[in-house]
């Protein structure tokens, strides 16, 4: 794919909250261990600024550089931080969120459009070359495949252990907002879960 812009994008191993089913935004959590074949080969690696990429980076991608950058990190969840759906089930701001993540925000958190707005700050703000691995959130890499595919939001997963591989034609069909030319899942651990 001679000119093509690839990003490989995969989410933090998981921390204790995630576990326990709950929102983890910029609370920063360390990572629970697991175990996973190194990527000795990889260079350069970009991604959020919170303990649980940078860890994940580095057990991944140990001869790597990570470049953090605070624009990859997940929705900040306001009120709703460390709380699970079973917790917030019955609230009404909660199901409005639910319903229309874009326009609606968490009290004292942020909305889906603020969300995507950081998102492509911190893609835009990549440097030149055609190829990138980002450690990331679920909720950044849930709009990057939302982008790519022209799929919503609330249809796409991004589960631990997996490596998303998406491709457009150039950076500037990215940025223009046009659809991948390509989508692949690889798992990075044997079980494809961590």
């Amino acid at each position: 794919m001679d000119g093509a812009f690839i990003l490989h994008l995969i989410r933090h191993a998981p921390t204790k909250g995630n576990g326990l089913k709950q929102y983890i935004g910029w609370t920063d959590e360390a990572i629970v261990p697991f175990g996973v074949k190194e990527n000795t080969a990889v260079q350069e690696v970009w991604g959020s600024d919170l303990a649980r990429c940078r860890q994940t980076a580095e057990i991944l991608f140990p001869n790597a550089v990570y470049h953090e950058n605070p624009n990859f990190r997940e929705c900040h969840f306001g009120d709703w931080e460390m709380k699970t759906y079973e917790e917030l089930k019955d609230d009404q701001n909660y199901r409005d969120w639910i319903d229309n993540p874009i326009e609606q925000a968490p009290p004292g958190g942020e909305s889906l459009a603020d969300v995507i707005q950081r998102v492509d700050d911190a893609v835009r703000s990549l440097p030149e070359g055609n190829e990138f691995y980002i450690v990331a959130h679920g909720g950044p890499i849930r709009y990057l495949l939302a982008k790519g595919s022209g799929q919503p939001f609330q249809r796409q997963a991004a589960l631990h252990g997996q490596c998303y591989t998406l491709a457009w034609q150039s950076r500037k069909a990215f940025e223009e907002g046009a659809p991948c030319i390509s989508c692949s899942v690889e798992p990075l651990t044997a079980n494809a879960n961590m």
